[in-house]
């Protein structure tokens, strides 16, 4: 069995959580529709038979249980025996009681003093196996430390930052870990194994080439299709924004710039006053969508610019979207491409959007 390394021990414990607190919400609802949740911050009881289901910020389960327990809080004890399973998920969690079946726990830090039956998967920032809990089979889990003075009947199979073990292991021990284990002599009846994590290996500069060159690759095909079927669908549009950058581009640049530092000020404000929030959310979207737009009609642009003919308006923004595509994928110069893509485009749109303003005033056309 592969243990999980270092660096993976955080996300195996928030997602071992999120698993057993989606179980506390299903699984005991599903097996006792009768009963519902507790919500206490003290002792709780129980009717004494069937899956019983614990959420509160402290929990102390003082009866026995006949079933299996699901439970998830801030604090959690089971003091009381129980004949099925327990399955929790808090910031601290302490078994004092004995469990005929499975453990499954999630938290920071797991106190296990009564004796399991059978067998464990922890995950946590400590777990601490005190000389009266012991595990009838095998324990399984991560944390960043693990103390073991109680007796575990068979393997012990964890990812860990230190461990220590002054009880005893019945089987084998196969722990993930930078450091060597601190084991009592005779502690561990089985074998020993220590895996070593390897560390995240640098890619070679093949390797980062020929990655650039399908990112390339899958980037021309994608963005291609885009600028192919703008051209093919939005024709007209395309040469009407663009023309306001064939005359003047600095001064589309400019107005692109000045409206991308501004336009975000006005949303933040409108959010902040409540009230605006709507307005800001709408502009929000509308901004977005016209920032995405900035692609299409910059490739039409340098299309533009390349053929000055009455080419096919597909053609103009295929050629154009292939150069803007390969100068985004070239180190340090796709940073001044996207910001003049970007400003351009933006500049653009807004001086065509404000040369048909509904108050425009036409001046009338004068008779012969």
């Amino acid at each position: 069995m592969r243990l999980p390394s270092p660096s993976r021990r955080a996300f195996s414990a928030v997602l071992a959580a999120v698993i057993l607190l989606l179980l506390t919400g299903t699984s005991a609802f599903a097996a006792s529709p009768a009963s519902s949740p507790q919500s206490v911050s003290t002792a709780v009881t129980n009717d004494g038979s069937g899956p019983q289901y614990y959420s509160g910020l402290n929990i102390d389960v003082r009866d026995d249980v006949s079933g299996d327990v699901y439970a998830s809080g801030q604090r959690i004890t089971i003091s009381g025996n129980v004949t099925g399973d327990v399955i929790a998920a808090a910031q601290t969690i302490t078994i004092t009681g004995n469990v005929d079946g499975n453990v499954r726990l999630a938290g920071q830090d797991v106190t296990i003093s009564g004796d399991v039956t059978r067998s464990g998967t922890i995950f946590a920032s400590t777990v601490d196996v005190t000389d009266t809990g012991s595990f009838g089979t095998d324990l399984v889990g991560a944390a960043g430390d693990i103390s073991i003075a109680g007796a575990i009947g068979r393997d012990v199979q964890v990812g860990v930052g230190n461990l220590t073990i002054d009880g005893t292991v019945g089987g084998n021990l196969t722990y993930s870990s930078n450091k060597d284990a601190d084991i009592a002599d005779g502690a561990v009846s089985g074998t020993v194994e220590r895996i070593a994590p390897q560390p995240d290996r640098e890619p070679s500069p093949g390797e980062k080439f020929i990655g650039w060159v399908l990112g390339l690759l899958y980037a021309l095909v994608a963005l291609s299709l885009i600028t192919v079927l703008a051209g093919w669908l939005f024709p007209r549009l395309l040469h009407r924004v663009t023309d306001r950058l064939v005359p003047q581009p600095w001064k589309a640049l400019l107005v692109g710039f000045v409206a991308s530092i501004a336009v975000p000020f006005a949303v933040l404000i409108l959010l902040v006053t409540v009230i605006g929030a709507p307005v800001a959310l709408a502009i929000l979207l509308v901004w977005i969508s016209l920032t995405l737009a900035t692609f299409v009609f910059t490739a039409y642009y340098i299309g533009r610019l390349i053929f000055r003919g009455n080419q096919h308006p597909v053609i103009k923004a295929l050629v154009g979207g292939i150069i803007l595509i390969v100068a985004l994928h070239v180190p340090w110069l796709n940073i001044l491409v996207w910001l003049a893509m970007v400003f351009f485009g933006l500049g653009a749109q807004l001086l065509a959007i404000y040369d048909r303003r509904p108050w425009r005033r036409v001046p009338p056309a004068v008779g012969p």
